[in-house]
């Protein structure tokens, strides 16, 4: 059998929904578990359980051979029993201890020549070498981060629990920083469950995925296939799928479905089953706006509509468009320019036919 952390809890809070968690998770080094959801969804309240800093009211957590937690055969084993490393929202960082003595707090337990030795180990691989007597307060954000991960990692935990890790971190720093944590996760080949309601991070740290709202696991698997494939319309809204509306499948052949979207034929590559009631997924970036129709276009789908809406983001743009049904794009903000896409102005939207992604509405 497959090492794995097996988690099935129940969490219960007073006036909030119940957190009813599920999880299977191969345990394998380096192999990133994402729990991805928005705020209030649960997300926290799973990583503390599994660190032992929350106690379900009814539920099991077994990590490769060991049960923590089993309210059954009232079995709760500590957070310091279980060898876990834990790094909070907010670094929870000592203001009165120097870096090297943050990262040498959990290693009271070793001879002192070999907890400097650790120290200056993990100085060195997490690149805080000259830091070693700084305060927190004289770091930066991103140095900060490295200092509370380095303090987590210092006791050798058998899993790494990360909560909102680049969250506190202004939004440059954090784009620098996500290719580092990934990179330092891959070096200390050690597995990971992290917390974010950021897709930029899910996609680039994680390796699986389990999407989290009201308090339930609604799917798990690799990021991109999970953000690509979402299972219902509930997992679509919650990975910002930006189109999510009701269809009905009315033609099928030769690997290609037609459905019916309030009067408009929408063309979809045949996939899993999924009966004549749908809902129609359909990401903004997948989705390209014309003036006029596209004759040598490969895209299945040419849909006329009206302008509704553009709200330029930087270099970026999001223009809804009245189809018949309200679909959303993004596009570049030259674009906006040039085709000059105003409420109003008459577009068409082009969107290839493997890009329309149906689930049943019967899962929903």
């Amino acid at each position: 059998m497959a090492a794995e952390l097996a988690l099935d809890i129940v969490k219960a809070y007073s006036g909030r929904i119940p957190i009813r968690a599920r999880i299977r998770y191969p345990i394998d080094a380096a192999t990133v578990l994402i729990l991805f959801g928005p705020s209030g969804a649960g997300k926290s309240t799973i990583l503390r359980s599994v660190a032992g800093l929350e106690w379900p009211e009814e539920g099991r957590i077994r990590f490769v051979s060991r049960t923590w937690l089993d309210t059954k055969s009232d079995i709760r084993v500590s957070p310091q029993d279980r060898h876990v490393g834990y790094m909070s929202q907010d670094y929870a960082l000592f203001p009165t201890y120097t870096v090297a003595g943050n990262i040498a707090y959990g290693l009271g337990h070793l001879p002192a020549q070999e907890r400097k030795a650790r120290v200056t180990e993990v100085l060195d691989l997490f690149q805080l070498r000259g830091l070693e007597l700084a305060k927190p307060r004289q770091l930066s954000g991103g140095q900060q981060q490295r200092v509370a991960l380095a303090r987590a990692v210092a006791p050798r935990p058998l899993l790494l629990l990360l909560d909102e890790p680049l969250s506190a971190l202004d939004e440059p720093t954090r784009i620098c920083l996500r290719d580092e944590l990934r990179s330092l996760l891959t070096q200390l080949a050690l597995p990971s469950i992290i917390v974010t309601h950021d897709w930029a991070e899910a996609l680039t740290l994680g390796d699986l995925m389990a999407v989290v709202s009201g308090g339930e696991v609604l799917q798990t698997g690799p990021p991109m296939d999970v953000f690509s494939r979402p299972r219902n319309a509930d997992v679509a809204h919650v990975v910002g799928v930006e189109t999510v509306v009701k269809g009905r499948v009315v033609w099928a052949a030769a690997g290609m479905l037609r459905v019916d979207v309030n009067g408009v034929v929408v063309n979809a590559i045949e996939g899993e089953t999924c009966g004549p009631d749908v809902y129609v997924c359909i990401r903004a970036e997948d989705i390209a706006i014309e003036r006029g129709l596209m004759a040598a276009s490969s895209a299945r789908n040419q849909v006329a509509g009206t302008v509704t809406a553009v709200a330029v983001l930087g270099a970026l743009a999001r223009v809804t468009v009245d189809c018949g049904f309200s679909l959303v794009a993004t596009v570049t903000r030259s674009s906006v320019e040039e085709l000059q896409l105003i409420p109003g102005q008459s577009v068409t939207a082009v969107i290839k036919a493997g890009a329309v992604h149906l689930v049943s509405r019967h899962d929903h």
